[in-house]
C-alpha cells in the first residue's frame, strides 16, 4: 500500500475510491499478549516494542500502523520524575516547574540523547522498513508538557493570571516537542499525530489565541509530514479552531458525534474515529460489530474518514472484539 499512499489522507481516498474505508485502530498495547511481554518492556526496548507490533500488523492487517502512544516520552527525556509500572502506562510523579527559573534547568537537554526516546526512533526505522503500509507517530502537544512540567490545574491559571509565564513554558515545551518531531521525520514516520488532551479545558477563544499557532508552526516547518491532532474528551466546542490550526486532520474521541463534526469541519478536512474503547473493552463482539457498522453508516457521505478507535486501546481488549471491529469495517461497502 505504501506505494499507492505515503499518508493518512491519501488513505482515506484510496479506500474510499474502492467503496470501503480505511482502518486505523489506535492499538499498540494490543500487540503485547503477543509477545508475552509487559508494558515497560516495550517502552525501553525497541526489538520488543517492534516485535509486537509486528505480530499485531500480522494478526489485524490494519491499513496503517503507529508506534507505542506513550505520553511521558518527552517529560521524561526532561528528567521529570516517571514512575514506570511493569503493566501500566508511565505516569508524571512530580511537576518541578514553579517560576521561570525553574526552566533554566531544563534549557540545556537534548531528548534526543535519551534512551527512551531512542527506542521509539529506533521502533519507527524498524516499522518503516518492515511494514507495507504507512507508518506514523505521535508527539505530546505543547499544553500538555507544559501540564507535566508545572501541573495542568496551575497551567490553566497561569495561562490568566501570568501570560508572559505562560508563553515562556509554552514555547519551550513547543521547541522541545519540534525537536522530537524533526527527529521522527528523518527516521521514516510519515504521519505524526499531536496528543494534547490538556487542551480540552480551554474555550475556543483561548485555544485559538494560545495553543493554535503552535499547531501551525508545526504543520508548515514540517509539511512534507502529515500532522494530525487527537484532543481527549468532548472537543465539540474546539472543532472549529482545531480545524483552523493548520493540521490535516483530527483524531475525535468517541465523546464526539462523528456526524455532526463531520458537518463542521467542512469536506477538505481529515476525520480519524472514533468507537469507544471502553465500548471494545467491555461489549460483546456484536455490539462492538454494530456499534463499528452504525459508525460506517453515519460516516459514509464523507469522503475523507478513517475508521479508528477514539483513543488508544487497552491492552486487555478481548481480541475478538478487535476482530468484530475490523470485520464490520471490511464488510461495510460504500
Amino acid at each position: 500500500m505504501r506505494k499507492e499512499c505515503n499518508s493518512l489522507r491519501d488513505l482515506a481516498l484510496h479506500f474510499y475510491e474502492k467503496g470501503r474505508r480505511a482502518i486505523v485502530p489506535l492499538f499498540g498495547y494490543s500487540g503485547l499478549r503477543f509477545t508475552g511481554t509487559t508494558i515497560k518492556q516495550n517502552q525501553f526496548n525497541h526489538l520488543v516494542q517492534f516485535r509486537s507490533l509486528s505480530r499485531l500488523y500480522d494478526r489485524f492487517r490494519p491499513d496503517a500502523m503507529f508506534f507505542l502512544m506513550d505520553l511521558s516520552v518527552e517529560a521524561s527525556a526532561l528528567g521529570l520524575p516517571v514512575r514506570f509500572p511493569l503493566e501500566e502506562t508511565p505516569s508524571v510523579e512530580a511537576h518541578l516547574v514553579k517560576s521561570s527559573g525553574d526552566l533554566d534547568k531544563f534549557r540545556g537537554i537534548d531528548i534526543l540523547g535519551d534512551g527512551r526516546v531512542i527506542v521509539y526512533l529506533e521502533t519507527l526505522k524498524h516499522m518503516r522498513a518492515a511494514f507495507p503500509c504507512p507508518v506514523g507517530a505521535y508527539v505530546i502537544g505543547p499544553l500538555t508538557l507544559s501540564g507535566l512540567l508545572m501541573g495542568a490545574n496551575e497551567l490553566a491559571i497561569k495561562s490568566i493570571l501570568e501570560p508572559d509565564f505562560f508563553e515562556e513554558i509554552m514555547e519551550f515545551s513547543h521547541q522541545v516537542i519540534m525537536r522530537y518531531t524533526q527527529s521522527l521525520r528523518e527516521n521514516g514516520a510519515e504521519s505524526i499525530m499531536i496528543l494534547d488532551p490538556t487542551a480540552v479545558i480551554f474555550g475556543p477563544q483561548q485555544f485559538r489565541h494560545t495553543i493554535s499557532r503552535f499547531y501551525r508552526e508545526m504543520v508548515g516547518i514540517f509539511d512534507d509530514v502529515e500532522i494530525t491532532l487527537h484532543v481527549c474528551g468532548d472537543t465539540f466546542h474546539l472543532l472549529e479552531e482545531m480545524v483552523d490550526s493548520g493540521v490535516a486532520g483530527l483524531s475525535l474521541d468517541s465523546l464526539v458525534d462523528m456526524k455532526e463534526a463531520s458537518q463542521i469541519v467542512g469536506e477538505s478536512t481529515l476525520l480519524i474515529g472514533n468507537i469507544s474503547p471502553v465500548n471494545m473493552l467491555f461489549n460483546s463482539p456484536q455490539e462492538v460489530y454494530d456499534e463499528t457498522w452504525d459508525l460506517l453508516e453515519d460516516m459514509r457521505d464523507f469522503p475523507l474518514f478513517i475508521l479508528s478507535t477514539g483513543c488508544d486501546l487497552p491492552q486487555d481488549v478481548p481480541l475478538e472484539n478487535i476482530d468484530a471491529f475490523f470485520q464490520a469495517g471490511r464488510d461495510w461497502k460504500k
